[in-house]
């Protein structure tokens, strides 16, 4: 398997995933309407050197080198394919803030996997990425969406497989995310959780879990605001977010069926019917901004087509 000539590249687009939607803890997830844009070239080089532009603003402190989680990913494509590393640049436009809980890590996993894949030919399987990309970040329920689109729920199983149905969600349903100015790391957000849990708690996550799916994929609003109920780690989570309560109070009171904590936060989610979705953004701004934060409130899709990439001409 020959390596890409110099200047050979592709564009990959991934988007962004809301993680964990309430109860579905580190196994449900799903891909929304934000996406960022990598550019990825092979250049000269050796093996140890990755070049990262970053064409937005967000993003200005994330740098290149061998230790990049991007080029990492592209290095454990190389490794499985046996083939010799070689140096890369990615040209990034950023939609997805990172430490927001938009699964920003996911894209960088993903679009390095699958920009590596294409670039060498595609000799791995989307079901090895999948694998790849789960090992890389340690948990499914942010890369699985990003790789794959919509609402998807992943468990590892008896066999020790990781399994992933992709679940129903109905178009009815949309979701808004306020997005604040705050960051929050994955790493603080998981350090103030408890090792251990009730087993009441975990019955009631299961439970809710449960019916939760089965209000989106039927669009019975009742079983949305049922399900969207967790105790495994939002309730120590949600003091890490200044002014978070007020502002899932703020959403709720505007029409919204159910808030949560979007991945580990900061960012927080609304579903809601899109009648009621400019309503519930601005509500949730404004809660923010009494509180001293600055946001922003999209109202968006569930993204179904997951990450894409396309052959580019050498045109520079």
């Amino acid at each position: 398997m020959a390596q890409p000539r110099i200047g050979q590249r592709v564009l990959v687009e991934v988007p962004s995933t809301t993680a964990n939607i309430g109860p579905g803890f580190d196994c449900l997830g799903a891909a929304l309407g934000l996406k960022n844009l990598f550019t990825i070239t092979r250049i000269e080089g050796s093996g140890e050197r990755f070049e990262l532009i970053m064409e937005s603003a967000e993003g200005n402190h994330l740098r290149g080198g061998p230790e990049n989680l991007f080029y990492r990913a592209a290095q454990r494509v190389w490794q499985e394919a046996q083939m010799n590393p070689f140096a890369l640049e990615a040209r990034v436009k950023l939609a997805v803030p990172p430490a927001r809980g938009l699964g920003s890590s996911a894209t960088a996993i993903v679009a390095g996997l699958v920009g590596a894949n294409s670039l060498i030919g595609s000799p791995l399987s989307k079901e090895k990425l999948l694998e790849l990309a789960i090992d890389i970040e340690g948990h499914p329920d942010n890369v699985v969406p990003s790789l794959l689109g919509g609402l998807c729920f992943t468990a590892k199983t008896s066999s020790g497989r990781w399994r992933v149905i992709k679940c129903d969600w109905d178009p009815s349903i949309k979701t808004v995310v306020a997005i604040p100015s705050l960051r929050l790391s994955t790493s603080d957000a998981r350090r103030v959780m408890p090792k251990n849990v009730p087993i009441s708690d975990a019955v009631t996550n299961m439970g809710c879990l449960t019916v939760l799916l089965k209000g989106l994929k039927s669009g019975k609003e009742e079983l949305i605001a049922d399900g969207m109920y967790d105790r495994l780690h939002e309730p120590y989570r949600w003091k890490l977010i200044k002014g978070g309560i007020t502002v899932k109070n703020a959403a709720i009171e505007a029409g919204a069926l159910g808030c949560a904590i979007s991945g580990a936060g900061p960012s927080i989610l609304a579903l809601c019917n899109e009648q009621n979705g400019k309503r519930i953004s601005n509500a949730m701004v404004r809660a923010w901004e009494s509180e001293g934060v600055a946001s922003r409130a999209p109202l968006l899709n569930l993204q179904t087509n997951g990450s894409c990439w396309y052959h580019q001409q050498n045109d520079r």
